[in-house]
Parts: structure tokens; C-alpha cells; sequence
């Protein structure tokens, strides 16, 4: 069941905002501070609570387990122009909707919550994956421990996208459109990926392993695609958020990126990206066969408030900070050719 709706007010650097997505892929595009990893995590936290009852995780713990403000308080993340107000988050995916409320009296993660036993039930078979802008599998051996121990300080985005990872088993046999997704991904990297010992290894063809670290960060991102699809947890059904996939990889890769990510969504995968980067979000427009299966959503400040607009086109959007870069570049580029 896909991701329909956020609602949200007094929540970090959001006043009072909704929006709306599409059961396809769903790009967030903004300047820095305007709260696109945000709205991933909540989803994300919202997407792991339907799981409470196996992991005794409630959508308010999560959400301070993504977010970690001091002293794991969930009251940090209201919005600092509230004062003693309410924040609340609502999030609804067929007819269902999760919500959860508090303020600055909430202690740790004791939010109300509303709707949670529905929520349980209708998505507790639900598999979502949050890829952070950080690439952290070349440092995963023993990381996993020390965050559980409280060693080390990640949010949860990284501990769970290592756990995820670390399933080295396929869920089931290749199928023809896996094995093209993979193949098209193992171009690009010359490799595939092992983990073994508590790492992550790129076996490229006949030769010898190579450790994480060993590899350009930009293939790591590459190869971690692989390995979700290798081991079935990018399916039919599934919700995939990722933060800023462009980030070092280079340019002439993008368009194989987009024809995986368009093909994932084709074959029923969710979903949400957050990007900066002008050839991803322009070939994802340009290569979507389906209008109605993608959704730009720009989010700007105005007034000192956050806003949101949304469009099937990016090319449509009014508030489009990544285009009017771009159109800024290529006047400054034209100036100074008609200078010459």
C-alpha cells in the first residue's frame, strides 16, 4: 500500500504544511534548510512503526531514532517559532492514518499517538529502505554493535541500511527484469558485491576482492543499489527513500541510475528522492513514460515560512531553485560567449 499523504505543523522547520504524493516516484527539491530529509525520515519512521509489534518500536521512538535531538527528547523537534504550542504528524496511506503529537512537556519519545493499532495492521508486511546522503557500508564492520551499545552516535538511517545490506541471500531466483536491473548496475561498477567477516567487498570480475574502502564512493552508492535488488528488498510492494543519489557519482552514469529507478517503480517500488542535482531530476522527468507516476515537489521559503509546490513536470514548476541555477549558468555561459 503506497505512501498517500503527509500532514505537518509545528515540526521543525515546518508551520503548517501538506502534501500529497503519487504511488511512483515522488522527487523533493529545495534549497538547503527547507526539510527534504525530513519529510523522508518521517515517512521512513512511519513505514518501521508498522512494525511495532515484532520490534517494539513505536513512530515516535522512530522519529527520534532518525532525527536524534539531545537527550533522545522528541519536544526538540518542534518548531522553534512555536513556543508552547502542539506539533503534530499525520501520515495516511490508503484510508488509514498515522498520527502522533507533542509538545514541549513530552519527555523522550511519549508522544500521543493516534491510529497506530490500523496502521499495524494494514502495512505490517511492509518493507521500506532509507538510503542516507552519507555512504557508510565501507565503515559498517562492528558499527552496528557500538551504535546498539551507544559507542558511537549514528541515527538510524545507517544502522538500518547496513542490516539491510548485510543480507547477502536472495529472496528467490533472478528473474529477467532483475537480471537486466543488476547487469546494467554491474557496468557501471565492473563488479558485485560480497559481505563477508562484517564487510562489504566488490569482487570486480576475475580478480580479487576489494574492500569498501577501496572503492570510489560514488560506485559504493552504485553497488548498494545492486545489492538491495540482489537480495529481493527492492520488490513489488516496497518503498525505497533515498537522499541525494547523485551525490559523487559521475554525471555520465545518471541516465543508467534513472533507467533502474524507473523501471523499480514500473515493477511497483515507491518511490521518494531527495536531490540538488539538475540532470537527475531533468531525466527522470524526460524518461518517465507515465506523467501520472511522477511528482516534482518543490519546497521553498516564503515569508519565513516553508511552502510546497507540486507538479507531474518539472519543467512547470514556478518555485524551482535547481532551474533557475542552471538558467543562471547558462546566461552567465552566453554572456560570456557573446562577449568573445
Amino acid at each position: 500500500m503506497a505512501l498517500k499523504k503527509i500532514y505537518l505543523e509545528n515540526f521543525t522547520v515546518f508551520d503548517k504544511m501538506e502534501i500529497e504524493f503519487c504511488d511512483g516516484v515522488n522527487v523533493l527539491i529545495g534549497e538547503n534548510g527547507t526539510g527534504k530529509t525530513h519529510i523522508m525520515k518521517l515517512l521512513y519512521a512511519a513505514c518501521q512503526s508498522a512494525h511495532a509489534s515484532k520490534k517494539v518500536i513505536s513512530f515516535p521512538q522512530k522519529i527520534v531514532q532518525v532525527f536524534k535531538p539531545d537527550h533522545a527528547n522528541i519536544s526538540r523537534l518542534l518548531s522553534r517559532k512555536t513556543g508552547n504550542g502542539s506539533a503534530r504528524v499525520h501520515v495516511t496511506s490508503g484510508s488509514n492514518t498515522l498520527k502522533t503529537s507533542f509538545n514541549l512537556k513530552t519527555k523522550n519519545w511519549d508522544a500521543e499517538v493516534v491510529g497506530a493499532q490500523a496502521w499495524e495492521k494494514q502495512l505490517s508486511n511492509l518493507t521500506s529502505t532509507f538510503i542516507p546522503a552519507k555512504e557508510i557500508l565501507s565503515n559498517s564492520k562492528n558499527l552496528v554493535n557500538a551504535i546498539n551499545v551507544g559507542n558511537v552516535d549514528f541515527d538510524d538511517t545507517y544502522k538500518d541500511i547496513i542490516s539491510v545490506a548485510s543480507v547477502d541471500i536472495s529472496r528467490g531466483p533472478n528473474n529477467a527484469q532483475k537480471k537486466k536491473y543488476l547487469q546494467i548496475l554491474q557496468d557501471i561498477t565492473d563488479g558485485k558485491v560480497r559481505y563477508e567477516n562484517e564487510e562489504f567487498y566488490l569482487l570486480p570480475g576475475n580478480q580479487a576482492k576489494l574492500e569498501f574502502q577501496l572503492v570510489a564512493e560514488g560506485m559504493r552508492k552504485i553497488a548498494l543499489l545492486w545489492q538491495l535488488i540482489k537480495n529481493g528488498t527492492l520488490e513489488q510492494g516496497t518503498v525505497l527513500f533515498w537522499d541525494e543519489p547523485e551525490a559523487n557519482i559521475n554525471p555520465k552514469h545518471i541516465p543508467a541510475l534513472v533507467e533502474v529507478l524507473l523501471n523499480l517503480q514500473g515493477d511497483g517500488v515507491q518511490i521518494f528522492i531527495a536531490t540538488h542535482d539538475y540532470v537527475l531530476a531533468k531525466y527522470l522527468e524526460i524518461r518517465m513514460a507515465d506523467a501520472s507516476k511522477i511528482r516534482f515537489h518543490s519546497l521553498y521559503k516564503k515569508e519565513g515560512r516553508v511552502e510546497v509546490e507540486s507538479n507531474h513536470n518539472f519543467k512547470d514548476l514556478v518555485n524551482n531553485s535547481i532551474a533557475e541555477a542552471y538558467n543562471k549558468l547558462l546566461d552567465e555561459v552566453f554572456e560570456q560567449t557573446t562577449k568573445g
